[in-house]
């Protein structure tokens, strides 16, 4: 069974799934995942380091490195979770855990 994508890359530590998917190699984490948490956060490679430690300073450079080489099609990506989430949000509906926090005056 041949992939429809090439499984290595030019970057030792990441590798693409049978879709195409650019993951962090020995890890199930997406280089969108990380390059997600690092633009919600803000935080440096240090901070990716700190808040998931089982990542090696080399895969979070080489998964920002990626990132930073293929950046119009990961944004396209992170566009697409975005609107997923939105779009789902918005079908789900008011949440009922909030509404009962906001009549207990705990949340605005």
């Amino acid at each position: 069974m041949s992939a429809a994508f090439p499984t290595t890359t030019s970057y030792e530590h990441i590798h693409l799934d049978d879709k195409g998917v650019p993951h962090i190699t020995g890890t199930t984490m997406k280089v969108v995942e990380l390059v997600m948490a690092q633009k919600a956060y803000g935080w440096s490679p240090e901070e990716l380091h700190f808040q998931h430690p089982y990542l090696s300073m080399s895969q979070i450079h080489s998964a920002l490195a990626y990132y930073w080489e293929h950046k119009d099609e990961l944004d396209a990506d992170i566009e697409r979770r975005r609107e997923f989430a939105e779009k789902s949000r918005q079908e789900a509906g008011p949440s009922q855990l909030a509404a009962r926090l906001r009549d207990q005056g705990l949340l605005e």
